[in-house]
């Protein structure tokens, strides 16, 4: 802001000169004081000059509705709605969404850094004020094969620049509390440029989630317990209360939300597809959920706004008050929070559910041609087991951890897997996708439910191979060579021929088509996984699927380079004791 600027805002503020926008007849939700004040808002270029009675050059009659500052996600992975910035901007904003912060670990796993520049050029062309922070842990560990491997060294520039904020969520969780050198050069690259550093950190507890915390971690979004949430405040953390597409923790978190903690309480998404935006919402969605669970509407609105605001160092947002960014959402009330119109720093930017800009889109040929598979082949899908006990990932419904079992399953005479018709249990592969190492891992997979055929998805958090499931061998491979063809995405197959298919070409992880378009292909492939290939009705066919190869997220996980048992943190025998 120059002087000239700050000079307009502040005779603005004191009536001396009439404010560019007006919004009449508001009840201003104060995050500050908790109160709901009856007035105008005026509005000087791109900031609030304050409340009261005011005049304007434009002037909009808000009809008693309730204004709220524009909602924070304080972490969502872009990648992950399987749209593009742009799109993702145009999808959210109708929502009462104005900021979001995000973390492109995705396709940085990818394409490296131009995969974060590739981010940053598409988020210029939203309205959607999106702040990036870089991505942590590229490889998330050591025991994958990721397309980028980003060392303390290659995060020097990045962190520097405007609209990036710091530190990805930390998932190498037990490289920080080890003290490992390399984490450590990592974790001083953020605190010599003064930016924060997110958190990750799943079933720590005691003197280890001291040693974490004593990293400065900020936060945490994988608590699945008041427990693990009330542990975490107790050091000083901020708590992430998540509620994506596959991850659904908020109503049992906000048991644990007092008046004592809310404010180190925070709203999130970290995984959104279009499907879940355009049914239900989003940080709408998580306000309306917590007034079901009893939660106090302007603690509700805090979480969502200021909260996330002062946790991230966004100084001027999260608020309506004099000199804040003038991020404003119209809302007919306080339970349901349906939103009539949105400003984004003092621009109308969504009314009655539409985004209003035009929207352009950024080049991505920098970042296509990501798949690059060597030798694939039936033969590698073949384990050669010497035994009929087996350990297995068996899917929790509702989340990605997994619990690790073990089952007796049938062999041949050269030890190769029989699948039991009538038992749930199947086999899961990982091709590994960016460096041609020709690398396939397979194992055993049980809560799927899949009866038919295979499917095949080039996005496996967080490095992004190949994951594939199927009923036979066969089916396998034929699901996987189609989708090396389309250049990755999503592929189903029945009986050797293709069922369905979303091709995703911008690194394999997202479709350079609209978020509705993604949305339609995703029901189709939702229905006819559940009806063709009998998947289970609790599991979400997709996004379940690609966290089966996380090796961050316990208990037991399928990597490019072996079963990978996260409770350790060491890679254990297909074969079981």
């Amino acid at each position: 802001m120059d002087k000239q600027e700050l000079k307009k805002l502040i005779d603005t503020a004191a009536g001396r000169i009439p404010a560019d926008l007006v919004i009449k007849n508001c009840k201003v939700v104060n995050v500050f004081s908790g109160e709901i004040i009856s007035g105008d808002i005026a509005v000087s270029g791109s900031k609030i000059a304050g409340i009261g009675e005011y005049e304007g050059r434009e002037v909009v009659d808000a009809e008693g509705s309730y204004a709220v500052p524009g909602l924070i996600d304080s972490h969502i992975h872009i990648e992950s709605s399987y749209v593009t910035p742009e799109e993702i901007g145009r999808l959210l904003v109708p929502h009462g969404t104005t900021t979001i912060i995000a973390d492109p670990h995705e396709i940085v796993n990818v394409c490296g850094i131009r995969g974060l520049d590739y981010m940053m050029e598409a988020a210029e062309r939203t309205a959607l004020d999106i702040q990036y922070v870089v991505p942590s842990c590229v490889p998330a560990t050591p025991f994958e094969h990721a397309g980028a491997v980003i060392g303390a060294a290659e995060m020097e520039e990045p962190i520097q620049r405007e609209g990036i904020l710091g530190l990805g969520e930390f998932m190498n969780f037990p490289g920080v509390i080890g003290a490992d050198d390399s984490v450590l050069e990592k974790l001083l690259v953020a605190k010599r440029a003064g930016k924060v550093i997110d958190g990750h950190g799943p079933g720590i507890s005691g003197k280890e989630l001291n040693a974490y915390a004593a990293a400065r971690i900020l936060a945490d979004h994988e608590c699945s317990t008041v427990e693990e949430m009330d542990d975490r405040l107790a050091r000083g953390m901020y708590i992430l209360l998540r509620q994506g597409s596959a991850c659904h923790n908020l109503r049992t978190l906000l048991r644990g939300v007092t008046g004592q903690n809310s404010r180190r309480c925070l709203l999130c998404s970290d995984d959104r597809q279009p499907k879940t935006i355009l049914q239900e919402g989003h940080l709408d969605n998580h306000l309306r959920i917590c007034r079901e669970e009893g939660i106090d509407a302007i603690t509700a609105i805090r979480m969502a706004t200021l909260n996330a605001a002062e946790c991230f160092g966004l100084r001027e947002k999260g608020a309506i008050a004099p000199g804040y960014q003038a991020d404003i959402v119209l809302m007919k009330d306080l339970e349901q929070f349906e939103t009539e119109k949105v400003w984004i720093g003092g621009k109308l930017t969504a009314e009655d559910g539409r985004y209003l800009p035009e929207t352009s889109y950024a080049d991505i040929a920098p970042v296509r041609g990501s798949v690059i598979v060597k030798d694939f082949s039936k033969e590698k899908l073949k384990m050669h087991l010497k035994s009929d006990r087996v350990n297995v990932i068996e899917i929790q419904p509702g989340g990605v951890v997994t619990k690790k079992t073990v089952e007796e399953i049938k062999v041949d005479e050269n030890g190769e897997f029989i699948r039991d018709p009538q038992k749930d249990l199947v086999k899961i592969a990982v091709v590994e996708r960016h460096q041609g190492t020709g690398n396939v891992a397979c194992g055993f997979l049980k809560g799927y439910g899949i009866k038919e055929g295979a499917v095949a998805l080039s996005v496996a958090h967080d490095s992004h191979n190949i994951i594939a499931v199927g009923v036979s061998d066969e089916e396998i491979t034929f699901a996987v060579e189609s989708l090396i063809k389309q250049e990755g995405g999503i592929v189903l197959v029945k009986e050797g021929k293709i069922i369905e298919e979303m091709p995703m070409p911008i690194a394999g992880l997202m479709s350079d088509r609209s978020g509705e378009w993604v949305d339609q292909k995703l029901t189709e492939i939702h229905e006819k996984a559940y009806a063709e290939l009998g998947i289970c009705g609790e599991v979400e066919p997709v996004m379940t699927l690609c966290f089966m190869s996380l090796a961050v997220i316990p208990e037991l996980k399928l990597t490019d380079m072996g079963l990978f048992d996260v409770t350790t943190f060491q890679f254990i025998s297909v074969e079981a004791e």
